[in-house]
């Protein structure tokens, strides 16, 4: 399998393109600084430099034609102010699944997190209430289109902590942590599973395996 992982460079990224790499899947990284393709060759992805904060949907579509899959995990990361949250976290996402429709590459991953379906409490910091207001809108975006074979993963707060392979994935969970590790694994496990097309989950730390919590999901 070929995938195309927008925001290649990004820890969950990198994590997914050694678990695919060494399962003997293709993986082509798209980044926006030339100085991290060294690290993804490393990781076993071949990098292509392309910024979608300016890029064209046909650009974009020309690096995903003959893939299999395409996965949004771009961000545009602590320190970004509101307006990049809106550019990075919705217009690259909804313009990478412009172009996943224009290439025909119909499986698509997004990388989203919880909470983003409703309002932030009163005194929710303005930057991080952008945040999820463009993933919210994002996420609407994705999961109404048809030509699309969506899935959207919503991790809980996320930690570099070793991942334990098990896992609570669901429509809705409990809030809860997660490592990087055990989110890699299930999108990894995700990517392979089309049934879980059209379904939008909730992902914590759990006691169920990754391959079985998917299963589940994707009705045994």
């Amino acid at each position: 399998m070929h995938m195309v992982i927008a925001g290649g460079h990004g820890k969950i990224a990198r994590r997914l393109t050694r678990l695919l790499s060494a399962r003997g899947d293709n993986v082509t990284g798209l980044i926006r600084n030339p100085d991290h393709a060294d690290d993804l060759r490393a990781d076993g992805a071949e990098p292509v430099v392309c910024d979608l904060e300016h890029a064209s949907v046909e650009e974009v579509a020309g690096h995903l034609r003959g893939a299999d899959a395409a996965l949004f995990a771009a961000g545009a990361g602590p320190g970004s102010g509101a307006a990049r949250k809106q550019t990075v976290d919705r217009n690259a996402a909804v313009l990478l699944a412009d172009a996943a429709e224009r290439a025909g590459t119909r499986r698509f991953l997004v990388i989203s997190a919880m909470g983003v379906d409703s309002p932030p409490p009163p005194g929710t910091d303005p930057v991080f209430a952008a945040y999820l207001k463009a993933k919210g809108e994002a996420d609407a975006d994705i999961s109404s289109r048809p030509g699309l074979d969506w899935t959207i993963l919503r991790p809980g707060m996320l930690t570099d902590d070793p991942g334990s392979g098990r896992v609570t994935l669901a429509e809705h969970t409990d809030r809860g942590q997660v490592p990087r590790d055990d989110v890699a694994a299930v999108l990894a496990a995700l990517l392979h599973e089309p049934r879980t097309a059209g379904r939008i989950l909730e992902l914590v730390s759990g006691s169920t395996p990754v391959e079985e919590a998917v299963r589940a999901v994707a009705g045994g």
